[in-house]
């Protein structure tokens, strides 16, 4: 079995060139405008780990449901895919302001409105919850802010081309490392889109992330296609 460093580092790299510029990231950074800091970060968070888990879990389990052989080809070509998917879309990006951010602040404004909340309401609400913080740390995970923050960045996540990958990665590396590796890159991501928030995300080059992602992942591809399995 691949060794637990390997897997750690290969989820780590790829996980977080995916993650930064991509639409959870960008997510995060409004919501850590609009809402205290502490709980946009824990709901995020919280849903990335879940969603590595269980991307692991499912890539862990794919060599005992079809051939181990199998499953390093389709990872191989998932690579390979992913890889000039994100050329592609590197290629195609403009040097102008980042799309991805601007679709992402529409939605959770359209959202906003849709749910009957204006800005003042949005300002007496952020006041309510600094005022919660002094409750028990355990029971700010039922706060809106927090589920909201959790619901976005998981349903956000389902299909990405990142819990895809980690997929992949689990079902041809040590699942374990994918998963500390994955957790550590989401973390750092998105501690840094809360902190930074859209004064960071604007400064992030969509471009040059896709091309560096996807060089990585032709990288990820030729090793595997390089690796014989029994």
């Amino acid at each position: 079995m691949s060794s637990v460093l390997q897997g750690f580092t290969k989820s780590l790299a790829m996980t977080f060139v995916s993650e930064i510029g991509d639409k959870t990231f960008f997510a995060a950074a409004i919501l850590a405008m609009r809402y205290p800091r502490r709980l946009v970060l824990a709901g995020c968070v919280s849903a990335l780990i879940v969603m590595t888990i269980l991307s692991a879990t499912v890539g862990w389990a794919a060599p005992n449901l079809i051939s181990r052989k199998w499953t390093h080809h389709i990872t191989t070509l998932l690579f390979f895919g992913f890889g000039l998917w994100s050329l592609w879309d590197g290629f195609k990006q403009g040097g102008g302001e980042s799309e991805e951010l601007a679709e992402v602040e529409a939605e959770l404004d359209s959202d906003l409105k849709a749910n009957g909340k204006a800005t003042k309401d949005n300002n007496s609400k952020i006041e309510d919850e600094n005022k919660k913080q002094n409750r028990p740390f355990l029971t700010q995970f039922f706060s809106p802010i927090f589920l909201k923050a959790f619901s976005i960045n998981f349903f956000g996540e389902f299909g990405d081309k990142s819990q895809l990958a980690t997929i992949g990665l689990a079902a041809d590396e040590n699942p374990f490392g994918v998963v500390l590796g994955g957790i550590v890159a989401q973390l750092l991501c998105t501690t840094a889109a809360v902190i930074g928030g859209k004064s960071l995300a604007s400064q992030i080059s969509e471009r040059i992330v896709a091309l560096s992602g996807g060089m990585l992942f032709i990288i990820f591809g030729i090793q595997s296609f390089l690796t014989s399995v029994e």
